[in-house]
């Protein structure tokens, strides 16, 4: 039978546990089998590598990261204050980054066989914006480039920051592209080609396309493309962003219209052409993911705590509903089992 499994993290506030597992059945086109795969204190991101599990972890005023080994629990690193709400891996260089938005910084670990996780750099950043949810810098998302540099997004100081990644951690800014005042930058994915990425602006709901110029590291804006329809005027946060694996769709969340916005990837990821927005039958998509095949989308909800599972036209782009009110208890993250 085939069948996909996927991790899901999030709050422990109310009902969950931690971080969950659940089955996709793609004969029958249904989610199924959700079970507790690891106790955690608040997962709500999670990144993995092979068997390695690096999850966001938060108790008693502080917060880090955990590491699993499938789910076997290996190590934990807690600091006081406010937690993560991102982690990424760097498996070349044997790395991983934290982002704090609370405390608008970048965590550099080093992990190898003897140690798993050890704090070996910190950068913080500084600055504002106009948005009320901009009083300090807010790093939101830090991952790797194509050329393997470091790009961090700062919703609350509206910068891209690129940053030289050396062997050890150090990292030393190369550049920084300043956003429209007010977009707050909260996630940002390239494609494939390299040439172009894609901006999330959590606070003003857009999608910014950006040039990326490896030789410099820097980046141009080329276009910029509203994630909610005309009309729409209630409150909207954006949230996250996926590629089909053809690279020909380029999917975004929306929390507050709760829907997902899919756009046309055209001219080697230049132009992005808006198709449409489809409800996910929950609230607070926080993120989503899809399927190895890309004919399954899978959208988490933070606050309904239900996940939505949706059939995807490889050729159009079109999400059709299949399923929805599955329980995922405060979910804000889902990634595949695999990799």
């Amino acid at each position: 039978m085939d069948k996909e499994a996927f991790l899901i993290g999030g709050y422990t506030k109310g009902l969950s546990q931690g971080i969950y597992e659940i089955t996709l059945n793609k004969e029958e086109n249904r989610l199924e089998d959700l079970k507790i795969w690891a106790n955690e204190s608040f997962p709500t991101y999670l990144a993995k590598n092979g068997e390695l599990l690096y999850a966001l972890s938060g108790m008693d005023g502080k917060g880090g990261i955990a590491v699993y080994e499938g789910n076997r629990f290996l190590k934990r690193d807690l600091s006081e204050g406010p937690g993560l709400c991102h982690v990424s891996l760097d498996p070349c260089r044997g790395l991983v980054y934290g982002s704090n938005y609370h405390l608008g910084e970048i965590r550099v670990y080093r992990s190898n066989p003897s140690d798993p996780l050890f704090l070996v750099t910190t950068i913080k950043h500084e600055g504002s914006g106009p948005h009320p949810n901009q009083p300090s810098a807010r790093v939101h998302y830090a991952g790797l480039a194509p050329d393997k540099r470091l790009v961090a997004c700062d919703l609350g100081a509206d910068g891209v920051y690129v940053y030289d990644v050396s062997s050890d951690g150090t990292l030393d800014l190369a550049t920084r592209f300043q956003a429209a005042p007010g977009a707050g930058p909260r996630h940002l994915l390239f494609h494939p080609g390299g040439k172009f990425a894609y901006l999330l602006g959590e606070l003003a709901s857009t999608i910014h396309v950006l040039e990326y110029f490896a030789k410099t590291g820097e980046f141009q804006e080329v276009a910029c493309h509203p994630m909610l329809p005309d009309g729409f005027s209630d409150w909207n946060a954006g949230a996250a962003l996926r590629l089909s694996p053809d690279a020909k769709f380029l999917y975004a969340s929306n929390r507050g219209h709760d829907s997902i916005v899919c756009f046309e990837v055209l001219k080697s990821g230049a132009v992005l052409n808006p198709l449409e927005w489809t409800p996910t039958y929950g609230k607070i998509p926080r993120d989503f993911n899809l399927s190895n095949c890309g004919n399954f989308l899978i959208v988490v909800h933070q606050e309904s705590g239900n996940a939505t599972l949706f059939g995807r036209n490889p050729v159009t782009g079109e999400l059709t509903l299949l399923q929805k009110d599955v329980l995922t208890p405060e979910a804000t993250c889902i990634i595949p089992k695999y990799n």
